[in-house]
């Protein structure tokens, strides 16, 4: 019984599993808690309930569920003494189909009131005040395993076609099970096209387009016959890159398949293709963590700035997407400077990828990553440490003073002359 005012600002954002498709109805006493519950009910973990937002508290939860089926959750905010409220809650079980849970949002740090009503079946007592996040994990953990269990989904996507976001996303997904040791997979999201079975040199007989076309079988078995090894740590799920029929996918499509990665995958790489469309979007919005790639041009410039635009809207309780610059200082090309490219999207770049044509070009005609070509190179050193900061693990240090630092400062110093 905390009230956990304090949610994640800075560092990694807390791991908190998506609710259930469940219906949800709350009993509000004051418009601090609609506000949140109003808050609560777009955020991206609850994309799947459905919410209803009433006023009148207890007594108002009374008379609503009299002759009417109880919700899976009902959640009642209450200022009422004890022997009040005790009374108004026997005498809503009265009416609560069997299953329901409820959650009472109370305004007073009392133990002997949260033993009492967790004794009388009441799913958790919750104190106010707490922010949109806290709150969203409480109801979350009624429904799902502790959150140390859930695995990170890291989505990567190219501010436009050709900048190398999927070479990215492979190296970052090797990085992650190479240098942290930890078990991860990459899912080639570009069914048509995906080239992740090239890169790590592979060709399984199956991948993900079983799943995504039989989401009714999709579980951890199904899922773990589809998994092709690169190594001890890292498997991938590799897409048919064939044009035989065509993909116009769902917006729910990869949902199940994201959902099994995350219960049983420390860490996922999604690699997701240059399209914008519903279920891209939706990928975008449920992933854990964003990077998007971008070139040093204008069109990266400017598909960039939208897409921050756009997903901010969708993930206002999240942190922004970090921005990668790769590619940059091609001989005798014209480029926007890297800090001329953050100052414009107005977020410090997370990374910036010098323009190695012999080390990218001999990694992916050999099937292999970069760290396999050139351990040593200060680009795998990059792709390190942006994998420990998506996953949480070392916070970087901000790009004036950190790794990329010198990159930054080197490919200005070079443009602006």
């Amino acid at each position: 019984m905390t009230s956990d005012a304090g949610a994640a600002s800075g560092g990694s954002a807390p791991q908190i599993a998506p609710l259930p498709r469940i219906s949800v109805q709350a009993f509000c006493e004051t418009q601090d808690f609609v506000a949140l519950m109003n808050t609560a009910a777009v955020d991206r973990r609850m994309d799947k309930t459905h919410v209803k937002v009433h006023m009148g508290g207890v007594a108002a939860a009374i008379e609503a569920f009299r002759g009417a089926p109880t919700p899976n959750l009902i959640i009642l905010e209450t200022f009422g003494d004890r022997r009040q409220l005790i009374g108004q809650l026997d005498t809503l079980a009265e009416s609560c189909d069997p299953g329901t849970k409820v959650v009472v949002l109370g305004h007073e740090n009392d133990i002997a009131l949260y033993r009492e009503l967790i004794s009388r079946g009441v799913s958790d007592y919750i104190v106010a005040p707490l922010d949109t996040l806290s709150f969203i994990a409480r109801l979350s953990e009624l429904y799902t395993a502790a959150a140390e269990s859930l695995g990170r989904i890291i989505a990567v996507v190219g501010a436009k076609g050709g900048v190398g976001a999927s070479s990215i996303a492979h190296n970052l997904a090797w990085s992650i099970a190479r240098a942290l040791q930890m078990q991860t997979v990459i899912a080639d999201l570009d069914l048509p096209f995906g080239t992740a079975g090239l890169d790590f040199n592979q060709d399984p007989p199956q991948g993900v387009a079983e799943a995504v076309f039989a989401p009714d079988r999709v579980d951890s078995n199904l899922v773990d016959r589809l998994l092709s090894k690169c190594s001890d740590q890292l498997s991938l799920l590799a897409a048919p890159a064939t044009i035989d029929r065509l993909y116009d996918l769902p917006e729910s499509a990869f949902d199940a398949i994201i959902d099994v990665l995350r219960a049983t995958s420390p860490s996922t790489v999604l690699d997701v293709p240059h399209q914008w469309s519903a279920w891209t979007k939706r990928v975008l919005v449920g992933a854990d963590q964003l990077a998007i790639v971008a070139a040093p041009d204008l069109a990266s410039l400017r598909n960039t700035k939208t897409l921050l635009d756009t997903l901010r809207l969708s993930r206002r309780n999240d942190q922004a997407p970090k921005v990668l610059l790769n590619m940059v200082g091609v001989p005798r090309r014209p480029e926007i400077t890297p800090a001329d490219f953050a100052k414009a999207i107005e977020i410090e770049l997370a990374a910036v990828i010098p323009f190695e044509a012999k080390l990218f070009g001999s990694a992916a005609n050999n099937g292999q990553m970069l760290a396999e070509v050139e351990p040593g190179s200060k680009i795998v050193e990059s792709f390190d440490a942006l994998g420990r900061e998506l996953m949480g693990r070392t916070g970087l240090r901000k790009a004036k003073s950190g790794l990329f630092a010198p990159l930054i400062e080197r490919f200005s110093r070079r443009r602006a002359g």
